[in-house]
């Protein structure tokens, strides 16, 4: 779908959700490529400010100084050529958000309920011209529930932790066993989080990727933005 044709229609709003590993954010900011729209990564958001109180030693329990340091900080999403830039105040985090450290983390302050509503309504605010890709885990319940286009991408645990296991610079020291261990933990934390848990949306179209290469989920759910647009 070319530039020309999105701007022939009325731009929409398309949420990607699904577990941990499933490849949302290089599908979400592909389908957004290609279909000239924003792409937030909305897992980005809570991996800076997760960086960021590690960095600086606050905990996850103490949910009141997340909440207070989190509403103080600039958070950046910028188009790079080699992907989305993440800054937090001015730096340039994104090398540093995908670690094992935040990895291992960022459940337990996602589950923060000030901190979700406080990322939720920026996200909100982003998604308020249309035209935007958002993925997570709770974007078509909760973020945008009125999304014109929801997509719910899966996989089995074992092909998501092989794929994160690719992502991981000589694998971190981490075991592909280990990692799946750790993919299946992950699920269990958003599933049963009291604040937004990862669920899908009643609306959704349910889009495993198991057996699916990249070209081929991007393909497909641009052809149902294109089928949206055009009815």
């Amino acid at each position: 779908m070319s530039r020309q044709g999105t701007e022939n229609n009325m731009k929409i709003n398309i949420a990607i959700d699904g577990p941990a590993g499933a490849g949302k954010s290089t599908i979400a900011r592909l389908v957004a490529k290609e279909l000239s729209y924003i792409y937030v990564d909305t897992g980005a958001m809570y991996r800076a400010v997760t960086w960021y109180m590690l960095k600086h030693g606050i905990k996850p329990e103490s949910s009141a100084e997340v909440l207070r340091h989190a509403q103080a900080l600039e958070i950046e999403l910028l188009p790079g050529a080699d992907g989305q830039k993440v800054l937090v105040d001015g730096q340039d985090v994104t090398g540093f958000i995908r670690s094992l450290e935040v990895n291992g983390t960022v459940s337990q302050y996602a589950q923060i309920e000030g901190l979700r509503k406080h990322l939720v309504a920026l996200q909100q605010q982003m998604a308020a011209r249309k035209g935007v890709v958002m993925d997570g885990r709770d974007i078509g319940t909760t973020v945008l529930p009125d999304a014109e286009l929801k997509i719910f991408m899966t996989a089995s645990v074992k092909e998501r932790a092989l794929r994160r296991f690719k992502e991981l610079s000589d694998a971190q020291g981490l075991t592909l066993e280990q990692l799946e261990k750790d993919i299946s933990e992950r699920d269990r934390l958003d599933a049963e989080r009291e604040i937004s848990p990862l669920r899908c949306a009643d609306d959704a179209i349910v889009l495993d990727t198991t057996h699916m290469d990249i070209p081929q989920v991007v393909d497909t759910i641009v052809s149902y933005c294109k089928a949206q647009t055009n009815s």
